[in-house]
């Protein structure tokens, strides 16, 4: 391999984009230090501020989902693809690309294309047992897939697959910036996370489950609100008397995991990976609104295996989640036994294995 290794990343918005094709960067970073990375997106607030935490360089282009609206919007959406097809064959001209990643999100369709077009080496990575709508194109344009799941809808027995796991970011340079926390030994800590954008429901249920809990002395919550509901999850805890740390997002979810004794969360495709490499014991509530309901199948996958509970959203109420916590608070060894199932589901080397082959592109066809 020559001194040069330029590397595009494209896609993002969401953290269940973004984060895995942070960690492959990580870990081909860590394998070759002299490699050049660049991520294509979008201009979301949370997207280029990641990206600087992190420390990576961040170029946008016009984008736009097709999948929904009218006619008029989707026809617009389709002109916008020209004008975003044009940008990345410019970015990977002028960045001089040896291989091109999309992590999907709408952001890397055309990037991905325009690595087709112009025979750079390519692959795609889908995180989630059904996979959104870009990298189903896109997977006719791959030089090759990595799928977090066996079971990865419409790309098992592709020749191009190869399923490794999910990404999993491993450290952040801010670590060791966030507020301190009077954690003891013996407490029993729940996280409690909606994503990187918060989510409602399980902020409210969970804060009416706390009102109704006894023996709460010996229980620490962490809770990641999302942005929106700040102000209002914070209120809410003035009136109870239970230890906390409460913020609308922390950077550093991979080491508030290693604290938790249980988590509460969404199912995307990241967060279960990062639970089961943690071997952590979940009640997950996946988003009712993810494309082709691929959250409550990330989910089922890990209720069959003993490793999480499954509350539907609808059925997401204070009372119901309350009784599901003191049913666990109560039984230590079935969530030890939880744990044990999530850690045999992990995956923890895809960042490592991925890195890997996009380093050798010679395993790979363009």
């Amino acid at each position: 391999m020559t001194d040069k290794f330029n590397l595009i990343i494209a896609g993002g918005k969401t953290g269940g984009h973004l984060f895995p094709g942070i960690a492959v960067a990580q870990a081909l970073k860590a394998q070759y230090p002299k490699a050049k990375i660049l991520f294509v997106g979008t201009d979301a607030p949370f997207e280029v501020s990641t990206l600087k935490t992190y420390g990576f360089d961040h170029k946008t282009i016009i984008s736009r989902p097709i999948k929904g609206g009218s006619l008029l919007n989707k026809l617009y959406s389709m002109a916008l693809i020209l004008v975003s097809l044009v940008q990345a064959l410019a970015i990977l001209t002028r960045f001089k690309a040896d291989f091109v990643l999309g992590v999907g999100g709408f952001s890397s369709f055309a990037v991905v294309l325009a690595a087709w077009i112009l025979r750079i080496p390519r692959a795609i990575q889908e995180q989630n047992s059904i996979p959104g709508i870009t990298n189903r194109l896109l997977s006719r344009f791959a030089g090759s897939i990595f799928t977090a799941f066996e079971t990865t809808r419409g790309m098992t027995g592709n020749p191009k697959t190869n399923c490794v796991g999910n990404p999993i970011r491993r450290t952040t340079p801010t670590e060791n910036l966030e507020t301190p926390m009077d954690i003891h030994p013996d407490d029993f800590v729940i996280l409690v996370t909606g994503g990187s954008q918060g989510a409602a429901s399980i902020n409210r249920a969970f804060v009416q489950s706390i009102k109704h809990m006894d023996n709460l002395d010996r229980v620490y919550i962490i809770h990641q609100t999302g942005l929106a509901d700040e102000a209002t999850i914070r209120q809410a805890y003035g009136q109870l008397s239970v230890r906390r740390t409460v913020r609308a997002f922390f950077q550093n979810m991979p080491a508030l995991q290693d604290k938790a004794s249980l988590a509460i969360a969404r199912a995307g495709a990241s967060t279960v990976s990062e639970l089961n490499i943690k071997g952590l014991p979940a009640i997950l509530v996946p988003f009712p609104h993810a494309a082709d309901d691929h959250q409550t199948f990330n989910a089922r996958i890990l209720e069959e295996k003993g490793a999480a509970i499954v509350i539907a959203d609808k059925d997401l109420k204070g009372s119901a989640l309350k009784d599901t916590l003191q049913t666990l608070l109560a039984d230590r060894e079935k969530l030890k036994q939880m744990g044990i199932a999530a850690k045999k589901l992990a995956m923890p080397d895809a960042d490592k294995i991925i890195a890997t082959i996009i380093l050798n592109t010679k395993n790979l066809g363009v």
